[in-house]
């Protein structure tokens, strides 16, 4: 059981809630807790043998407890302030507050233009153009269609919910020749969604602090060795030793970063990054099914987070600095240096991607930058690995991706006090299934929502 706030990483998978905790005035339940059994694993060591890291089920998930008042402890009534016996909004309430920025939003998350939604509610591109700038206000059957051609409700259209992304946020995205600006839209508006989701959330139940240093660092800054201190930063404040970490995901929920999964229309789109006005966010590719680089994603994305909070988006150096910062969280040079082989050893490069959960890619770039492969050796290997499909695929057997558990766990403890999914989407004034998308343990991999957390 978690004994004091500050244990890390402790306990295992099995969430319930504890008794209620009582204050000294009325005996009233004031919150619930949650309580993890089993012990705290231990950090794996770099000089330990060359062993797979813990399995992602070995790994505790992150804290997460029920604000103050939450549940009744004898009838089991929602004292959480989430409720769902009101009537959603109507579209003349959308009309009379209609805010033109979620209209934007809900035609970026249906990957429409603005003539393609002009024409499914039989309006003009310029009328659409006018909604979402504020130049001009629908009515409420134009509201009405615009929920039904976007597949939203009305409430959608309202304000949006306080504490979600501030004004001009930026996206990281990892490339912007690869994938089209319309998809870039779509992913960055799913984005803004899981933030107000994150801040909602947060009314209601507490989640781990923030802790995640700063190290700013300009695009232009060629200083190789920058991202490597920032990332030995990350390591010494998240307690995480010199050895393999072996969830790369929780360690970063543990320290309050929120990671979800991007919707299966973003599959195009590779794992991004969010810093939001509460919770910076790492949103995953829904299709990459690789454990490693999975890992790496996450990893690189934290290095977006640290060290570019105002930096540019999508620039080559940006994405060299991130990918230094990764490599030396993931690998870090002094402890992986005298493993790493001279040559292309397969099987010693396979048995160091079980350690240190890389792939046998970013292994072998890692023994080119720290000099122990020489750059024809690499080339050598890389071209070796294309042959026989590894690029694609690599040998061995199939690790399935870390799972995200900060956001499912809330949304379980919320039910376990009697708060039901739509009555949490309807604060959010987003559509359940969309909720359950943003919330999600896996990838969503049909336009079928997941079951519940």
């Amino acid at each position: 059981m978690i004994a004091h706030s500050g244990d890390r990483l402790s306990g295992s998978r099995e969430l319930h809630l504890a008794r209620p905790r009582f204050n000294r005035g009325g005996g009233k339940p004031w919150h619930w807790r949650v309580e993890l059994d089993g012990p705290a694993p231990a950090a794996v060591p770099a000089d330990a043998s060359p062993a797979a890291p813990a399995a992602a089920d070995d790994v505790a998930d992150a804290r997460v407890r029920l604000r103050g008042g939450t549940a009744d402890a004898r009838g089991g009534r929602d004292r959480s302030g989430v409720t769902g016996d009101a009537a959603p909004p109507s579209a003349a309430t959308a009309a009379a507050l209609f805010d033109g920025r979620r209209l934007t939003v809900a035609r970026h998350l249906a990957g429409l233009r603005k003539n393609a939604l002009a024409e499914r509610i039989g309006r003009s591109a310029t009328a659409v153009a006018g909604y979402e700038s504020g130049g001009a206000r629908p009515s409420p059957a134009t509201v009405a269609r615009l929920a039904l051609a976007l597949d939203v409700g009305p409430a959608f259209f309202l304000p949006a919910p306080a504490g979600g992304l501030p004004a001009g946020a930026q996206a990281h995205f990892r490339s912007l020749r690869s994938t089209s600006q319309s998809a870039r839209d779509q992913a960055f508006a799913f984005g803004v969604v899981a933030a107000e989701v994150v801040a909602v959330l947060e009314r209601h139940v507490e989640l781990p602090p923030l802790d995640l240093p700063a190290a700013p660092l300009a695009v232009d800054d060629e200083d190789p060795a920058a991202p490597v201190v920032a990332a030995r930063a990350v390591r010494a404040a998240w307690g995480l030793g010199d050895g393999p970490i072996p969830h790369v995901l929780r360690a970063a929920e543990h320290d309050g970063v929120v990671v979800a999964y991007l919707p299966p229309q973003s599959a195009s789109v590779d794992a991004y990054s969010l810093g939001s006005a509460g919770r910076p966010l790492v949103l995953l590719n829904p299709a990459k099914h690789d454990h490693h680089r999975q890992r790496f994603d996450v990893a690189h994305e934290l290095g977006h987070l640290v060290l570019h909070a105002d930096a540019e988006p999508g620039t080559r150096r940006a994405e060299e600095q991130a990918n230094r910062f990764a490599a030396e969280l993931l690998m870090p040079a002094d402890a992986i240096r005298g493993e790493l082989p001279s040559r292309a050893d397969w099987r010693a490069l396979a048995e160091l991607r079980e350690r240190w959960g890389a792939s046998m890619a970013a292994l072998l770039y890692r023994a080119r930058t720290l000099g122990v492969l020489r750059e024809t050796a690499y080339r050598n290997a890389t071209r070796a690995m294309a042959a026989r499909g590894w690029r694609r695929r690599e040998p061995g057997p199939a690790r399935p991706p870390e799972q995200p558990s900060l956001l499912p766990r809330a949304v379980a403890l919320l039910a376990e006090a009697g708060v039901p999914l739509a009555a949490l989407a309807e604060q959010c004034h987003v559509p359940e299934r969309l909720l359950a998308v943003v919330t999600a343990p896996t990838p969503t991999t049909s336009a079928e929502p997941p079951a519940p957390p």
